[in-house]
Formats: structure tokens, sequence, C-alpha cells
């Protein structure tokens, strides 16, 4: 239901009822109740739409720009300080929040059992590896000390000291720093993408409901004006 539509309409019928029935005090009811509404409509429609020979109207639209910038410092300001993101690591953020397992669980291993091979072959006992088979010989270990590393890597992620040195990195000032530029990087990226037809209907979303009350109050402050105007004329 549009608010300011029926308060117009109704302000509108006082207006003509007074003038049809030549009541001065629905006239004046009706006049001044027209003429708050329809100016607060009016005030209302011009903060997101530009009426031509008014100026400043179209405020929003044409600000846009000042609402990007505004929403950015809000963002950096308000939420990713370095004061925030070190309260959120020193309360255990990273540890309860970066669950390592299924990265550990996807990465491949095989390169870390080549390696233990490859230094086998290279020490001392290369010679006595080669006398049971070779390199060869050690291919059903390669499963099993896969797994093991696994569960090892696991543990090691999973502990209480692993979380506090990955904190302790992390709050490097210059790991901060890098952390609040590409937050910034994100941030100035998607707000490059508004336009001011879609700033302005953010806004319109946000408020322009409640702005019809605007109107509506308009019409009632301007009748009640009106009604005491004509009555003072009695």
């Amino acid at each position: 239901m549009n608010k300011s539509l029926i308060t117009n309409i109704a302000a509108a019928a006082f207006l003509v009822a007074g003038y049809l029935l030549a009541n001065a005090l629905l006239l004046s009811v009706g006049v001044f109740a027209l003429a708050g509404s329809v100016t607060n409509w009016l005030a209302v429609h011009m903060l997101f739409e530009k009426v031509p020979g008014l100026y400043g109207s179209g405020v929003i639209p044409a600000r846009f720009e000042d609402f990007k910038q505004g929403i950015k410092e809000l963002m950096m300001t308000q939420f990713f300080t370095a004061e925030n993101i070190d309260n959120f690591l020193t309360h255990g953020g990273v540890s309860q929040q970066l669950d390592l397992a299924p990265v550990i669980e996807n990465t491949d291993l095989s390169p870390a059992f080549d390696s233990l091979v490859k230094t086998i072959e290279e020490s001392s006992f290369g010679g006595m590896l080669a006398m049971f088979g070779g390199s060869e010989a050690l291919v059903p270990l390669k499963e099993p000390f896969i797994n093991k590393m696994k569960a090892a890597l696991l543990d090691i992620a999973q502990s209480e000291a692993f979380a506090d040195n990955l904190v302790k990195q992390v709050e490097q000032p210059s790991v901060m720093g890098g952390m609040r530029d590409k937050v910034e990087t994100i941030i100035e990226k998607r707000l490059n993408e508004l336009t001011p037809q879609l700033v302005k209907q953010i806004i319109q979303d946000m408020i322009k409901q409640h702005l019809g009350w605007l109107v509506v109050w308009g019409g009632v402050f301007g009748g009640l004006i009106g009604l005491i105007a004509a009555l003072l004329d009695f």
C-alpha cells in the first residue's frame, strides 16, 4: 500500500469536498493537508530523482562516489582495523576456524616418499638397499608411509603449539598490513562495480518505505494547521 498516494488522495478529497460544499473548514484543512503532503512527497522524490530546474534534486545518485567512499571508510575504520583483526586472532580465531584436515587429506605426499627413497639411495645404506632389490623394494612401504605422514601432519596442525605459532606469524606487522590491504582491495573492487542507479536502488530499498511516513505526517500536520487557521477565522 502506497502511503504517500493515499495521503495525497485523502487531502485532495478534503479540498474538493470543501470546495463543492462551500465549507471553509474542510477547504482549509484540504488545502493545508495537500500542501504538506505534496511538499514532503516532492522532497522524498527529489532525494532519488533529478527534477529539471530544481537545484539539489537527485542528490543520492549524484553523490554516489561519496557514498562508495563512505562505505569503504566505514568498513576499514570500524570493522577491519588492526585492533579488530588482532582480537580475532588472539582469541583463537585462527586455531578454531582454520581446519587443515581436508587440506592434508587431499595433499599428494608421494614426492615426500620419493625424496626419502632418494636420500636412502644416496646415503651409505644405498649399497645395502641395492642388495635387496633397490628402490623397488621400498614401493610396498609407500602407502603406509603416506598414511603415517598424513596422521602426523594432522596431529601437528591440531596441536596448541602449532596454533600459537601460526597466530604469532600472522600477527606480524607486515602480515597484518598485507591482510588489511587485501581486504581493502576486495572492498574497492566490489564498490567499483556499483553504478549510480544501483546506489539509488540500495538506498531506496532501505529507507523509502519509512520516508513515506514523512508524506503522511506532512498531510496530517498540514491539515491540523489548516483546521486551526479556519477556526481562527470564525
